[in-house]
């Protein structure tokens, strides 16, 4: 035994230092391949911007990759297609938690957050998540096979599924059920009711407080009280409603694969305008302040007037909308760049070469950009001198930013003219 005894330790020792360089040959690795793909001060200052941080989500790239990316006013947030969520503070990029959901592998969906929690769905589960804490408070045994992203008011949550059904959970008895520890053998009790559609849900629920408004592959649009489920009005059209809605204080935004938006009452369901797009439309309408932006199929950008549907410009070529600035507007082409144009014209500006962040944030609440890859690296850039975020949606919650008091005087201050004291 004695004779085997150094060699055993030698072993160890050499097995440790194998362990070692063999980890870190791969960080140096990563670093450097991160490098490479941010992009540099020179290509940003070529066009007046800069990067105000970058970070990396929790995914394992081998087997995983991120799928959405969702934002609130204070955080953004990376869902993996393993069921991992990954929490940054927008504004600064500190990571603030990271989370995994269910098991690997289920099908997800965009999440939604609220005040306090952000919600996300993990195959047939709804979990709720502490928004700065990452604590995982509940999960909601769902009914049937979820078909799109939960989304919440003040006393429900709302969520459609692939049978066409939209499902109504009380907030309240969800909270009774979580503090006597029965969630989530007993999530049945929490469902208030259920509204039954003749095909699957295509869009996120969207309420008023008093009607939740949802649509299906149907064709149809639905108005149906919070409280009862009985419809207070529908709205059809004569293709498929898969594109997500907007809205406005008192409308709501519909494109249709019909070739057409429709700017409704959100009360009553009447039709304010209608515009014909010429092409099937099935990514979400983008609202800025009092712009509305389309995006058809093969069609490019449109520009429309919110009030009136009136068009302003349309610009080929672009695909998707990522954000506005005060002056600019951030947008995708057909090749995966990023394109900077004029708002008030929609004048090309430049070009970002930026392919390998392909999952790409829909912004219409603040003038940032917020760029990942499917491996979880993720960056957010800002106008130069753009220290603090311009808020589009919601000004008011904006934070207050410290006014900064006026230099010192450095000449003198005029005596006042003797003869006009006399």
């Amino acid at each position: 035994m004695k004779t085997f005894r150094p060699l055993f330790f030698t072993c160890l020792a050499f097995g440790a230092m194998c362990l070692t360089d063999s980890t870190s040959a791969p960080a140096q690795s990563s670093s450097t391949s991160v490098s490479s793909e941010l992009p540099t001060s020179r290509m940003l200052n070529h066009l007046g911007l800069e990067r105000a941080w970058w970070s990396q989500a929790t995914v394992n790239p081998k087997r995983d990759k991120v799928k959405y990316m969702v934002l609130d006013e204070e955080n953004v947030y990376l869902q993996g297609t393993g069921g991992t969520v990954t929490a940054f503070d927008a504004e600064s990029g500190k990571r603030l938690w990271s989370v995994q959901l269910g098991n690997r592998d289920e099908p997800i969906y965009p999440g939604v957050s609220n005040e306090k929690h952000f919600l996300a769905v993990n195959g047939m589960a709804l979990y709720c998540i502490e928004r700065f804490s990452g604590k995982v408070l509940w999960e909601l045994a769902l009914p049937a096979m979820p078909s799109v992203g939960p989304s919440v008011d003040d006393q429900h949550i709302y969520i459609g599924t692939l049978d066409g059904s939209i499902y109504s959970f009380e907030l309240r008895k969800i909270d009774e059920l979580y503090h006597k520890r029965l969630l989530p053998q007993w999530s049945y009790q929490a469902m208030r009711w259920r509204y039954r559609t003749s095909k699957e849900i295509t869009t996120t629920a969207y309420s008023t407080g008093r009607l939740v408004n949802f649509a299906s592959r149907d064709g149809s649009l639905y108005a149906v009280g919070t409280l009862e489920r009985d419809l207070t009005w529908q709205f059809e059209t004569s293709a498929p409603i898969t594109a997500p809605l907007a809205t406005t204080n008192d409308s709501l935004i519909l494109a249709s694969e019909d070739n057409f938006v429709y700017c409704l009452n959100r009360d009553n369901g009447l039709v304010r305008w209608e515009f014909a797009s010429g092409f099937p439309i099935r990514k979400a309408p983008v609202i800025i302040e009092q712009d509305l932006y389309i995006m058809p199929d093969r069609g490019g950008l449109f520009n429309l007037l919110v009030r009136t549907g009136e068009e302003k410009w349309e610009r080929p070529g672009i695909t998707d909308l990522l954000g506005a600035t005060k002056s600019r507007l951030f947008g995708s082409d057909v090749t995966g760049n990023i394109v900077l144009l004029q708002r008030r014209t929609g004048r090309p500006l430049g070009t970002l070469p930026l392919r390998p962040f392909s999952v790409r944030l829909q912004n219409d609440r603040t003038d940032r950009l917020y760029l990942a890859t499917p491996s979880g690296l993720v960056v957010c850039l800002r106008e130069q001198g753009s220290e603090f975020a311009h808020y589009h949606k919601y000004p008011e919650r904006a934070p207050i930013v410290p006014d900064v008091e006026p230099d010192e005087l450095t000449s003198p201050v005029p005596m006042p003219d003797a003869a006009a004291n006399q």
